[in-house]
């Protein structure tokens, strides 16, 4: 299915040094959303694309970091639709109508189970995850998770996988001259596949920082709250 989408998004390439940018968000939010889309088939043509001055500025490194910045508002703007939709809709209604939009029960409650079990650290790391990445927004809209919160953990997950894979499409720019967008489609799965030790592991260094930031954080202000109730 990848090679397919990516033999189409070779035609949209022509127009990449104008629509560039504005096509990377659409895309992207698409793939966010409840509907299927591969976002390696976007993001690594970006980087490629940027790599080469074929988008707006022909400058390769605004043009990676616009390409990044797009990618990465597409994905809250996917993001947001699923959080919203299972915030106003509900819990019955997207099992109920969910599998006419690519949603089953089995990948819901999936969902639900992985987000109950990590809370709002899922939003983060499930946006490194396939299959989940997207779906990671239902239950977070379901369980009325904080928008501030919610935005900030996409925003990081996505922002590190944007920019994982922008980063693929430039080395293969750099590394060979030419290349079919299914190529280099299939070589940055490869690639991710054969180092996701390594993405994880920088991810599990974020979370343990984040969870040593915040248990120093909140323990005062228990202990602060707790002091003041006995008072």
């Amino acid at each position: 299915m990848n090679e397919y989408i990516a033999g189409h998004i070779a035609e949209f390439a022509q127009y990449a040094h104008l629509w560039g940018f504005l096509i990377i968000f659409i895309f992207m939010t698409i793939e966010s959303s409840f509907i299927p889309f591969p976002s390696e088939v976007v993001m690594i043509p970006a980087g490629f694309l940027a790599w080469r001055g074929e988008l707006l500025t022909g400058n390769v490194w605004v043009d990676g970091v616009c390409a990044i910045v797009c990618g990465v508002a597409g994905s809250l703007a996917g993001a947001y639709v699923n959080y919203f939709l299972a915030l106003y809709l509900g819990r019955s209604a997207l099992y109920r109508y969910g599998k006419y939009f690519f949603l089953n029960d089995k990948t819901l409650n999936r969902a639900e189970e992985v987000f109950r079990e990590y809370g709002a650290l899922a939003t983060f790391v499930c946006r490194l995850l396939p299959a989940i990445r997207q779906l990671i927004s239902l239950p977070a809209g379901l369980a009325r998770m904080p928008f501030g919160q919610f935005s900030f953990y996409t925003a990081l997950g996505a922002g590190i996988w944007v920019t994982v894979l922008t980063l693929i499409g430039v080395w293969f720019g750099h590394a060979a001259g030419t290349m079919s967008y299914v190529d280099m489609v299939a070589g940055g799965e490869k690639l991710i596949t054969e180092n996701y030790i390594w993405i994880f592991g920088g991810c599990a260094v974020l979370v343990a920082v984040y969870m040593v930031i915040h248990r120093r954080i909140m323990k005062p202000r228990a202990a602060s709250e707790a002091s003041s109730q006995c008072d």
